[in-house]
């Protein structure tokens, strides 16, 4: 236990004379803060993009899951005495919360992307609709479907499953890629940094032989370099995360007309998980760069 505490205070503080055994400028330097700070960046991105995908999950599967939608086709001269016994099962049926029958204005308004916004309804054969909200107990659909079928002829259900279940799917997915790509980053962090780790304490194998025959031993040599690296790739991660938070801040808050194309940052809390980005570059710093001076030194005994 104290020799972990002392190994602490020397990667917090350091040692000015372990310190020169790695070179504090040079390509291994300039790599770590770069590949630290650009994967860094990235998973803040990948990170708000999940966030935002549950959030959609959630939303979708939330509305959708209460909504339900009756469609009146019949002639236009029973549309409108369907339309009413429909409202009037409505009413009788367990579950349902509130229905109502659009008004011609309402149903302009959603064929107005496709069809334009001076579409005639009497020219067409559009149906009536009638927008469903469910209580939280939800109705069943089965029953509801045998009696429309029975004193309705014209009128359809549909309670919104086949559209729901592929789109929260979907959003599960984007979510579950998110994170996928956050971990690969962090991967990739590693692999640069034991790359760099490797070249600087080949560039030191005469340095590295000095040391030893002045009695240091590989324990001393091999904290300096995790020191170094750990340092580095914390200060650049800490540095992307900060920028990756900045550009956040630009993007278009959440909005229902931008669906999912805004509403890409954090929300509340989930700021501060980005911060978790540097400790997570320096542990992984610190593991690689420990890994790679053990074997570096195992080499050069």
């Amino acid at each position: 236990m104290k020799v972990v505490s002392k190994d602490l205070r020397r990667l917090v503080w350091g040692d000015r004379q372990a310190d020169r055994v790695v070179p504090p400028t040079g390509f291994t330097a300039h790599l770590t803060v770069f590949a630290a700070g650009a994967m860094a960046f990235l998973a803040v991105f990948a990170m708000a993009l999940s966030l935002a995908s549950g959030r959609l999950a959630v939303r979708w599967g939330d509305e959708l899951a209460r909504s339900s939608t009756i469609r009146i086709v019949a002639p236009l001269d029973q549309r409108a005495a369907q339309t009413e016994a429909a409202l009037g099962i409505l009413q009788t049926t367990a579950g349902v919360a509130f229905a109502r029958a659009l008004d011609d204005a309402e149903q302009q308004a959603l064929l107005a992307p496709w069809f334009g916004a001076d579409l005639d309804l009497q020219a067409l054969p559009v149906p009536r609709l009638i927008e469903v909200i469910e209580e939280d107990s939800g109705f069943d659909a089965a029953g509801l479907r045998l009696r429309l079928a029975a004193e309705v002829p014209g009128a359809v259900l549909d309670d919104h499953t086949q559209w729901r279940a592929p789109l929260v799917q979907a959003a599960n997915r984007l979510k579950l890629l998110g994170w996928l790509s956050a971990a690969l980053l962090g991967v990739s962090v590693a692999a640069m940094i034991t790359l760099a780790a490797n070249a600087a304490l080949a560039a030191n194998a005469q340095v590295i032989a000095v040391l030893r025959l002045v009695g240091a031993t590989d324990r001393y040599i091999a904290q300096a370099f995790i020191r170094r690296f750990t340092l580095r790739a914390f200060g650049g991660a800490l540095v992307g995360s900060v920028i990756a938070m900045t550009a956040l801040l630009f993007l278009p808050a959440a909005s229902d007309t931008g669906g999912f194309l805004t509403g890409l940052g954090f929300q509340g809390w989930h700021w501060f998980l980005p911060f978790t980005i540097p400790l997570l570059a320096a542990c992984f710093a610190f593991v690689a760069t420990g890994a790679a001076a053990g074997r570096a030194l195992k080499r050069l005994a």
